[in-house]
């Protein structure tokens, strides 16, 4: 799994005006976030902000990006493409799993999903650095497992879309619709360890 940058703009400020973005999307969600906020939170001036996004949509994604981009660099460097099948499907399902469950996805979810009707580029740039991403990394890995035999996969994306969605059995409705927030160790390892075992009994060789 090779990781793409995600950031493509540079300047000395930009960690700091992404760490004050964070910490204001965040504390009063997307709409109630102001520009002006975020530059004092940031430490840096209305003009140096805009220098570097033209609005705050703009602004949020790439908050949102730079978080999916931090953990999908944890898990390519976690995962061990040459190991068995089972392993590399765990490791990833947990990885998977404990950032859609941490504060950090949940907020970026939920800021994504109620924003979506005024703003449905958001939804769809989040998509594509996140989700998207990590589905192709799926496919990418799952026809690597084929060509060696390890594997018997006739759709190949639909497996890739499969599996991540194995991994949120239960958890993701209860989280979505606020009946939990908080999942133990425990049960995050049930819950992944029973998809791996179904993917390998309809897929494994």
């Amino acid at each position: 799994m090779q990781l793409q940058p995600q950031l493509m703009r540079k300047g000395r400020k930009l960690d700091q005006v992404i760490s004050g973005a964070r910490e204001v999307f965040f504390r009063d969600g997307f709409e109630s976030a102001s520009m002006e906020d975020i530059a004092r939170s940031a430490g840096v001036s209305k003009a140096t902000l805009y220098s570097y996004f033209p609005d705050k949509a703009a602004l949020f994604m790439e908050v949102a990006s730079t978080a999916v981009a931090d953990h999908t660099a944890k898990m390519v460097e976690t995962v061990d493409i040459d190991a068995p099948v089972r392993d590399v499907l765990l490791c990833t399902g947990k990885s998977m799993t404990a950032f859609m469950l941490s504060d950090l996805g949940r907020r970026v979810f939920r800021i994504c999903v109620a924003e979506s009707d005024r703003f449905p580029d958001l939804g769809r740039r989040f998509y594509s650095a996140g989700p998207a991403f990590i589905r192709g990394q799926l496919i990418e890995y799952l026809t690597c497992a084929v060509s060696r035999g390890e594997l018997a996969i006739e759709d190949i994306e639909l497996a890739a879309d499969q599996f991540p969605e194995l991994c949120k059995a239960d958890m993701f409705p209860r989280l979505v619709f606020g009946i939990d927030d908080v999942f133990s160790e425990k049960e995050i390892d049930r819950v992944v360890a029973g998809a791996v075992e179904t993917f390998m009994a309809r897929y494994g060789t």
